[in-house]
């Protein structure tokens, strides 16, 4: 167990996997919030977010499989990722949280959040990857080491022929309160795919901060007033 600026870390037998997290704040009567990163980020990508939250709400943020300090396994599909979900909640003790999901983590929470909805306060999707047929996309790797398991971006093109018709019945099937923050022209994720998304959830609000996909890091202070305003209504 470490101590830094960017939250405690600590690992955990989740299933078949052992995940590192962090986090932050104390425990609370509050139902916590777990932060679910995108393709190739950590745990410490939400270090400001999490900060921001903390004084109100514990905050738990895992490395997914394949990323930072959490196994490896050369094994990655978005089931996998929500399985991996359900036993960290379990493991954790968590039994009732607001998920929030950035791009790739995105697929993962509303599909827990369909299945398990008595375990789920609330529901925030940061520019999640929509479940509609998409071209398929060549990554290079970039020299030298990397953060996370280059094999994990085979996660990308799962979304170039994905279960659609699921995954959308899975987003009608989300019964808390939810919030979809899109990024606006400057992403590269389709935006009117994301206001689809946004109207298969029963209860969701969908908001717009014209910056990009990773709206969380490029428009903190913003993203942020919008979450916590979101968690405490």
């Amino acid at each position: 167990m470490t101590d830094t600026r960017s939250g405690r870390e600590r690992r955990v037998q989740a299933g078949g996997v052992r995940l590192a997290y962090r986090t932050w704040g104390l425990p609370a009567r509050t139902p916590p919030v777990v932060l679910l990163h995108a393709l190739g980020e950590g745990s410490t990508d939400w270090a400001r977010v999490a900060e921001a939250l903390a004084p109100a709400w514990p905050v738990y943020a895992p490395d997914l499989r394949g990323h930072g300090a959490s196994d490896w396994p050369g094994a990655y599909t978005i089931e996998q990722l929500t399985t991996d979900l359900e036993a960290f909640l379990d493991a954790l003790g968590l039994d009732r949280v607001t998920l929030v999901g950035h791009s790739m983590g995105g697929p993962p929470a509303y599909l827990y959040s369909a299945r398990h909805p008595e375990r789920i306060a609330r529901l925030v999707l940061e520019e999640p990857a929509p479940p509609w047929p998409r071209e398929r996309r060549v990554l290079t790797r970039p020299d030298g080491p990397l953060p996370f398991d280059w094999d994990a971006t085979a996660l990308s093109n799962e979304f170039t022929d994905p279960p659609a018709s699921a995954w959308r019945d899975s987003l009608r099937q989300v019964l808390s309160p939810a919030l979809l923050i899109a990024g606006g022209p400057a992403s590269h994720v389709d935006q009117g795919q994301l206001a689809d998304m946004a109207a298969l959830i029963p209860d969701c609000e969908l908001v717009t901060i014209p910056a990009g996909h990773l709206v969380h890091a490029a428009r903190p202070a913003e993203f942020t007033a919008l979450l916590t305003g979101f968690l405490a209504a």
